[in-house]
């Protein structure tokens, strides 16, 4: 009776030894394999730096600029690579504003006309004013340029960078 009693205590604690040692490498992997699934901080949502401070003069004319930081798909990173457009203007009073250079309508790029003091796309010929609103109101665009939180930092200009869908009224994060 202790014979069988000991070799049940034996076998239930190499089984739970097993169990726990055999947990924690696959817990680890399960870890590693599901992390780009979890929800978290996202990189594409933090101010990069976009350009020199003394790059944009301070007469309210825009100027595109391309957006360039480290991009992050799934279990790859890549450094240091263009992710967008935008165009940055500085006021006299050295504010400044930042417009994505993606048009709200079909999503293509807007051109700057410095003759006329605004923006062109070239797809469906919207015309949008110098600080990113709607100026002919046939236009097939649903919104104005979307605009995104600039700051001046130790001499840089700094912006949140993010694309928006396309095609609806509402700036809404693509």
């Amino acid at each position: 009776m202790d014979s069988d009693r000991r070799t049940f205590c034996k076998t239930a604690a190499a089984i739970v030894a097993g169990g726990v040692a055999a947990a924690v490498p696959i817990g680890a992997g399960m870890s590693a394999l599901l992390n780009p699934l979890r929800p978290g901080s996202k990189d594409a949502h933090d101010f990069v730096r976009v350009a020199a401070l003394d790059a944009v003069p301070n007469d309210n004319v825009p100027r595109k600029f391309s957006v360039v930081a480290d991009q992050v798909d799934a279990w790859n990173k890549t450094p240091a690579v263009p992710i967008g457009a935008v165009y940055l203007r500085r006021s006299p009073t050295n504010v400044v504003e930042a417009l994505n250079a993606i048009c709200p309508h079909a999503g293509g790029f807007i051109d700057y006309l410095p003759a006329e003091a605004c923006f062109l796309c070239p797809l469906h010929k919207s015309l949008f004013n110098s600080d990113g609103s709607i100026k002919d109101r046939s236009s097939p665009a649903p919104r104005a340029m979307d605009t995104l939180p600039a700051e001046v930092r130790d001499g840089a200009i700094w912006v949140k960078f993010e694309n928006f869908r396309a095609g609806v009224a509402q700036k809404i994060p693509a």
